[in-house]
């Protein structure tokens, strides 16, 4: 597998998980990390937040030693903001800074951050210049296609974000108006792939091995960017580097080693985030690792009224004893 270079950061392979919100976290990218992902990247933190000191914020910025190499991603549409909380955060052990051009979330848009910055390419471009003037980590960004068909700009953006000093771009292959429906152009990861010098990693539907290598045939990009095709699914990582080394697809992981990664994330979130808050989030992780199987939708049902550890435990050993794969 070919590592991936980004600035002075080696990937040892060229498998990146996105950043996603309320989804990447901490003990998400721990269970990526060990399943083979290349890079792992955080949760999209708010440049204003950090400038404002929001107290939930220093959950999203903490960092384990053991995820490395690991992306840290800021939003946000003010030049001089984001190049000052990039600056100020530096010190923090994350190894590559990303940018969000791409969220399509309306509370985000609107307020000119994320996909919006596609429709003002002279402004993401003083984001990334004066970003990557003020620290010395590798910067990169992350875009769509653009923001509506009528709009498709991805091509100028990598060029603006190449001259601006980025060391990489990726490219979602969905306008900001497609969200994450329809089919992801992978054409547009090819054109800007063809277009700038710097590493193209591309991001849309890839939920296989036989995806990442259609992805690679397609547009050449550089590095795959694997978003929902992880949720319920650390495993997909060894999966895509077992097909790209062999050509073959690996055994899906039974109900038992499912069970058995379920309740382990569930611990790690427990640790991470305490019992009250980390059992809820587990119920919509829970669901996406169940999503599938059989009897799935009546098991949500149930993983949903959970209260704590110890019955998602007895959830799974109850299920486990029907043997229902």
């Amino acid at each position: 597998m070919k590592p991936l270079q980004i600035g002075d950061v080696t990937l040892e392979n060229n498998l990146v998980l996105a950043p996603m919100a309320g989804i990447t976290d901490l003990p998400f990218r721990l269970l990526c990390k060990e399943q083979g992902a290349g890079l792992v990247c955080m949760e999209m933190v708010s440049a204003k937040a950090i400038l404002y000191k929001n107290k939930n914020t220093e959950e999203l910025l903490q960092i384990d030693e053991r995820e490395h190499p690991v992306s840290l991603q800021l939003f946000g549409s003010d030049a001089d903001i984001i190049s000052e909380m990039a600056k100020q955060i530096e010190e923090r052990p994350f190894d590559i800074l990303d940018i969000n051009m791409g969220c399509p979330v309306p509370k985000v848009v609107n307020n000119g951050d994320g996909a919006a910055l596609m429709k003002n390419p002279l402004l993401a471009g003083k984001i990334i210049e004066k970003t990557v003037k003020a620290i010395k980590k590798p910067v990169t960004v992350k875009f769509r296609k653009g923001f509506d068909e009528e709009h498709v700009n991805a091509v100028e953006l990598a060029h603006i974000a190449e001259e601006s000093g980025a060391a990489a771009v990726t490219v979602h292959g969905r306008t900001r108006e497609q969200y994450y429906s329809g089919k992801a152009d992978w054409d547009i990861i090819r054109q800007v792939k063809e277009a700038v010098q710097i590493p193209v990693i591309g991001n849309g539907d890839i939920f296989s091995g036989a995806d990442a290598a259609a992805m690679e045939r397609q547009t050449g990009c550089d590095g795959f960017m694997v978003a929902r095709g992880a949720q319920g699914n650390p495993w997909i990582f060894k999966q895509i580097l077992h097909y790209l080394e062999s050509g073959e697809e690996l055994e899906k992981p039974d109900f038992k080693e499912v069970a058995d990664m379920l309740l382990r994330h569930a611990r790690l979130l427990l640790k991470y985030k305490g019992d009250y808050v980390g059992i809820r989030e587990m119920r919509k992780h829970a669901a996406w690792y169940t999503k599938g199987c059989r009897n799935s939708a009546k098991l949500r049902g149930r993983i949903n009224e959970v209260e704590s550890y110890g019955q998602l435990q007895a959830l799974f050993q109850e299920v486990l004893s029907y043997n229902i794969p």
